[in-house]
């Protein structure tokens, strides 16, 4: 599958953990669009490798952190809500306005090589 907003960077540690980040900025009119795209991608996520989800040094084989920004608002943290395939709180944006969304994913070699492979990276 190919994504339109999220442009994952890729980096590893020397245990081996992966870490992709992806930084989308778009006008309000988008942000719906951008919304869909995170879902997918937190959707694949939870369907392929959801039950072994936590910090890596705890045994999780992967796990996410996802934030938005309004302008000249502060970050906030959003969740994929897995049973009603929603993000909460749901991002907003006035009219005009720009949102910004950050996407990090980190996990070990099995789910970094399905998500590079699932969705067409590196």
């Amino acid at each position: 599958m190919r994504l339109h907003f999220l442009d994952f960077d890729y980096s590893d540690d020397e245990e081996g953990t992966a870490t992709w980040d992806a930084v989308a900025s778009v006008p309000s009119l988008r942000l719906e669009e951008l919304e869909r795209e995170v879902i997918t991608v937190l959707a694949w996520a939870h369907l392929q490798f959801g039950a072994l989800r936590g910090p890596v040094e705890s045994g999780g084989l992967w796990n996410y952190d996802l934030q938005y920004e309004r302008d000249s608002q502060p970050l906030l943290p959003l969740c994929y809500d897995t049973e009603t395939q929603r993000l909460t709180p749901a991002p907003v944006a006035s009219p005009g306005e720009r949102v910004t969304l950050t996407l990090s994913l980190g996990g070990g070699q099995a789910f970094s090589m399905a998500f590079a492979t699932h969705f067409n990276l590196r």
